[in-house]
């Protein structure tokens, strides 16, 4: 338009639950600042999984739906890496953005950079130092592709730098308090996944398991179980497709079934999931953003993994890594209690508009 400054044009690339939760702050801010382009790579196709998402968090309808589905890390990522060059190149954004740790996250990073488009990563920075985690190998790499660094936590900025990463590198605080202060109150007023279950607040553990050090193990998978069926108190277990596909395998489905005070629910959506956690008394999880969450809501938080990237939610107390052993598990359940309040170390609420500025400024 004659007299108006187009508008830049960023790729932002999703595929995965926990990036829906943090693209919905960040979209808003840069739909303000920037003409966004939204790119879903269909990693979670399950429709509780995926596209019930966008509905509750209020994030517009992607722009292009690449339906990569299913598959092991090659094909997922191989698959990825070619369509998104395509849209990439027909599109000729200004910045690619990718969000967390996913093979999603990887072939973003890798299509803009080897186009030799400025790629972004929110949620830079994080190690768990196991690099036995696919994950650990995607935000490496991810890192390492980015021209804008964009860190949660300071420690986020210390590893980065201990990896020779200084520049583009900014500390904007964690997009998922943004998303967790806001949904919070939305999910009090909106769901009623209480009631449905007919459990009352603080009377309840709420457990979830999805990784594949944990679902790709069968003596750890066994341990968790058998650890939620010896729990003397509700157990509400939304349970991921693929994780209920190898319980029914092993068995261990059935034993959960009989274990008498274990829910097992299929996966909710993101307001019901609030709202579970708000009002868990104790929560179990190998989940990176469920374990950030539970410390926003001041909720104790049973980690089922030997390692955590959010080490901050550990040394103020309130999430202990107990891996998959079933005396620590129940050991925890029953006296862990944190002593400590949470602290600011997460941002202030507004990393997204920050990040959005950032961006402004730099592209």
């Amino acid at each position: 338009m004659t007299g108006m400054k187009a508008r830049k044009k960023i790729v932002s690339v999703v595929g995965a639950r926990p990036q829906f939760i943090k693209a919905s702050p960040v979209s808003r801010a840069l739909r303000k600042r920037f003409h966004e382009v939204l790119v879903h790579t269909g990693q979670h196709y399950d429709e509780n999984m995926s596209r019930v998402f966008f509905d509750q968090l209020g994030i517009p309808r992607p722009d292009f739906d690449l339906d990569v589905g299913s598959g092991s890390h090659a094909v997922q990522t191989g698959l990825m890496l070619e369509r998104m060059e395509r849209v990439f190149t027909d599109e000729t954004p200004d910045c690619v953005l990718v969000y967390g740790d996913t093979n999603s996250t990887l072939a973003g990073a890798l299509a803009g950079a080897k186009l030799c488009i400025p790629v972004a990563h929110v949620e830079a920075g994080l190690r768990s130092h196991n690099r036995a985690m696919p994950e650990e190998i995607n935000r490496i790499l991810a890192d390492h592709c980015s021209d804008f660094l964009f860190c949660p936590t300071r420690t986020a900025v210390e590893n980065l730098k201990k990896e020779g990463v200084a520049n583009g590198v900014f500390l904007t605080g964690d997009v998922m308090l943004d998303a967790a202060l806001y949904f919070g109150r939305e999910a009090e007023r909106q769901s009623r996944i209480l009631s449905g279950l007919r459990i009352e607040p603080k009377q309840f553990l709420l457990c979830t398991v999805h990784r594949a050090e944990n679902t790709d193990d069968a003596d750890r998978l066994r341990s968790i179980a058998e650890a939620l069926a010896a729990v003397q108190e509700t157990v509400v277990f939304p349970v991921h497709p693929r994780t209920r596909k190898v319980l029914e395998a092993t068995g261990l489905w059935k034993m959960l079934q009989t274990a008498g005070r274990v829910l097992c629910i299929p996966p909710v959506g993101y307001l019901d999931m609030m709202l579970l956690e708000k009002h868990a008394r104790k929560i179990l999880t190998d989940s990176g953003g469920i374990q950030k969450e539970a410390y926003f809501f001041q909720v104790p938080c049973i980690t089922l993994r030997d390692e955590t990237e959010w080490v901050e939610t550990v040394e103020d107390g309130w999430n202990r890594l107990v891996g998959a052993d079933r005396i620590r598990i129940l050991e925890a359940v029953r006296s862990f209690a944190p002593v400590a309040s949470g602290s600011r170390r997460f941002g202030n609420g507004k990393a997204a508009e920050a990040i959005a500025d950032l961006l402004l400024k730099k592209i």
